[in-house]
């Protein structure tokens, strides 16, 4: 849970980053970037900044803004009825995103799981995204991410979007953020 200032805070500085990488945004996207703490009350550690531009039946179009070290929480996107799963492209327009997903796992890893959510990061095949770089998730495939030093700003093209049935490692997660006044 977080409150509405701490809302506000998260917004106005995500718009900081989203200007720093070049990206313009409208004022009614500007005004409803959602925060999203994933239940856990860690904002700074776990969590994320979005703002959707586009999720219709077969595509998506997000930007997604992380805070210096945030990280968001290992999941994957199952699938859904007759869909296979949210296909993602990460395509890294601003500071540095270490991304870990199955594979074959680091000698050392760059980044590091929030303290005391070690247990529920298990994938750590590493991928580091610099500006221009970019990296395809396959469906249900299990992947966490975290920004670096500076914090980062990533923009997502997928197929439809159903996050609402992300499946999350950590048990405590819950994708809808509560926001106390």
């Amino acid at each position: 849970m977080i409150t509405t200032e701490h809302l506000e805070n998260a917004r106005k500085r995500a718009r900081n980053y989203l200007q720093r990488a070049g990206i313009v945004l409208t004022p009614e996207e500007a005004a409803s970037i959602e925060v999203a703490d994933f239940g856990l009350g860690e904002l700074e550690s776990t969590g994320l900044q979005l703002v959707v531009y586009v999720n219709t039946q077969r595509v998506c179009a997000k930007e997604l803004v992380l805070f210096p070290h945030q990280t968001c929480p290992e999941h994957r996107h199952p699938p859904v009825g007759d869909d296979p799963g949210k296909e993602e492209t990460f395509r890294c327009r601003w500071g540095t995103v270490y991304l870990y997903v199955e594979g074959e796992p680091a000698a050392r890893p760059s980044a590091r799981p929030p303290a005391g959510r070690e247990a529920n990061y298990t994938v750590q095949y590493e991928v580091l995204l610099h500006p221009g770089e970019q990296w395809t998730i396959p469906s249900n495939t299990l992947h966490w991410f975290q920004a670096g030093d500076e914090g980062a700003v990533v923009s997502e093209f997928s197929t439809r979007s159903t996050d609402e049935f992300d499946i999350f490692t950590d048990p405590e997660i819950r994708r809808t953020t509560v926001v106390d006044s």
